[in-house]
């Protein structure tokens, strides 16, 4: 038989239905959660369309999209509106105190179902858990049931925007108990793209700016970490950065490694720094002991970014089922950006990063990679025209690979 590739994908999203969640609801909040479900009106496509929106919890629908498109496992992001969210839960904002009780509940919930969702195909499925940070103690706990309950994909960090005055800053010192969790349980701390953008509120600009500034918004959790001294406090902490481009994050650690470098020295211009305010490493030494990528949907340029990253921590993702994401064309889009890559580095990018970090078995996957995974001999191929109705992820990076 020709040889196949494992392919886990380290970024996808799921959740279940208004009407599902509430199975999972501790019953005291029904009767709120019956009204504020009658009062909600969903905005996004993906939620109101019958075909579509089935993607995020029908067992047999994501099995033929995911198997026909040759990926055997997934880490699991939140996809759908747990109960009580103002809207789409990566782009909602850290509770207020009014609302943290009721949404932490609908977190709640929604961890429950996870844990279900992925029990269902246990080998293939490793869900990332919801904790907010409002209350310290009560992250550790959700957490600690995150890592109980099996979800293998850690828990999905926070982010937290610059007008949010109500929940501590990333960089406070008060985390570190939360942090010594984390590290002691072994559970990787996921932050994803598109998060943590202030209210901008309502102008016809500000579609362009919001976009503009996701990528500063979704890297600034890890650089406030970074520079606070969390990564030299707790070296064993599991970082992971997802559907974060990863050709974006060369530069920056290339940065934070300059100012380190000169607050160690006692002053950057006229701003002066003591030895108790410099770390003794660099940016980059700190991604290399705690952080991994999760890179979705990567177009050539964030392929030579492993250079830096390292061929160890860096995880390829499809991001299904979200429209930018490759399916269904990953194994044209997998052709034009590790075609031409040694087989020992595809494989780990494909599976063997994630399987080591997310706790995958990819003995018991081989039986499904040998009769789903696109063949060694297929990805070497070069994609030497588009089809006719390629998607954007593939357009992209057949337009970058074909510019360079």
């Amino acid at each position: 038989m020709a040889p196949r590739y494992t392919i886990i994908s380290a970024d996808t999203h799921a959740g279940a239905s208004h009407e599902t969640y509430r199975e999972y609801l501790d019953p005291k909040w029904h009767e709120e959660f019956d009204a504020w479900r009658g009062q909600y009106k969903n905005p996004w496509k993906d939620l109101r369309d019958t075909d579509l929106r089935i993607r995020n919890w029908d067992d047999d629908r994501r099995d033929a999209d995911q198997l026909s498109d040759g990926v055997v496992a997934e880490v699991i992001f939140p996809n759908t509106v747990p109960p009580f969210y103002p809207g789409f839960v990566l782009f909602a904002g850290p509770p207020t105190p009014e609302e943290y009780e009721r949404r932490r509940a609908g977190i709640q919930a929604h961890n429950r179902w996870l844990a279900d969702f992925c029990a269902r195909r246990p080998a293939r499925r490793a869900g990332v858990g919801q904790i907010f940070l409002n209350d310290i103690d009560q992250a550790i706990e959700d957490a600690t049931w995150i890592k109980e309950h099996g979800l293998r994909g850690g828990v999905l960090l926070p982010n937290v925007p610059p007008d949010v005055k109500w929940v501590k800053p990333l960089y406070h010192p008060d985390y570190d108990r939360l942090w010594a969790a984390l590290q002691d349980l072994e559970i990787p701390v996921n932050l994803h793209g598109g998060t943590g953008s202030p209210n901008y509120g309502r102008f016809p600009a500000v579609p362009a700016i919001m976009i503009s500034e996701i990528p500063f918004y979704g890297l600034r959790p890890f650089v406030h970490m970074l520079l606070a001294g969390v990564f030299e406090r707790f070296p064993r902490l599991k970082f992971v950065l997802t559907e974060a481009a990863a050709s974006g994050i060369v530069p920056i650690l290339k940065q934070l490694d300059g100012i380190l470098e000169n607050i160690r020295k006692g002053e950057i211009g006229e701003l002066k720094y003591t030895k108790d305010q410099s770390l003794p490493r660099s940016a980059t030494e700190y991604f290399n002991q705690n952080c991994w990528v999760g890179a979705s949907f990567p177009r050539p340029a964030d392929i030579e970014a492993i250079e830096v990253i390292g061929k160890d921590r860096f995880m390829w993702g499809s991001d299904y089922p979200h429209d930018e994401g490759t399916p269904p064309f990953t194994r044209e889009n997998l052709r034009v950006t590790l075609g031409d890559m040694p087989e020992e580095d595809v494989r780990a990018i494909l599976a063997g990063n994630a399987a080591r970090l997310y706790n995958f078995d990819l003995d018991a996957l081989a039986p499904l990679a040998e009769k789903y995974g696109p063949t060694v001999e297929e990805i070497r191929q070069p994609l030497t025209q588009l089809p006719e109705n390629a998607n954007e992820a593939l357009r992209n990076a057949y337009t970058q690979a074909v510019a360079a």
